[in-house]
C-alpha cells in the first residue's frame, strides 16, 4: 500500500500539471494570431520592396 505523502504528492502533481497545460494552451492561442499578423507584415514588406522599383521604372517611361 502506498504511503499518504506519496498519494498526496501525486494528486498535487496532477493538479499543477493540469494548471500548466491550461496556461500553455491559453498562451499559444494568444500567440497564434499575433504571429500571423507579424508574418503578414514581413511578407507584405518584402512584396512592396520587390514591386516598388518596378513601378518606379514604369513611371519613368
Amino acid at each position: 500500500m502506498k504511503s499518504v505523502p506519496v498519494v498526496m504528492l501525486a494528486k498535487i502533481a496532477e493538479f499543477y500539471e493540469q494548471e500548466v497545460d491550461d496556461a500553455v494552451a491559453a498562451l499559444s492561442s494568444l500567440i497564434e494570431p499575433i504571429l500571423i499578423v507579424v508574418l503578414g507584415v514581413i511578407i507584405g514588406t518584402m512584396v512592396v520592396a520587390m514591386y516598388l522599383p518596378i513601378f518606379k521604372m514604369a513611371a519613368v517611361f
